[in-house]
């Protein structure tokens, strides 16, 4: 039992601070990407088809 007198504030503060981070990233403006997922689903490089195998690293 009183290791529950440890527990709580220790779980508590983490919480906090947690929440304190995840406030601090708002503000920051880090979830903001307004026109990134537009340009980045026109991207070739982002494309769901595999690249072809080269012959040579079929030998392999």
């Amino acid at each position: 039992m009183e290791v529950l007198a440890v527990l709580i504030p220790v779980s508590l503060f983490l919480g906090f601070l947690g929440l304190g981070a995840f406030i601090w990233s708002l503000r920051k403006g880090m979830y903001d990407d307004p026109d990134g997922d537009s340009q980045r689903i026109l991207d070739p490089r982002y494309d769901d088809k595999p690249k072809p195998v080269a012959p040579e690293d079929e030998a392999r």
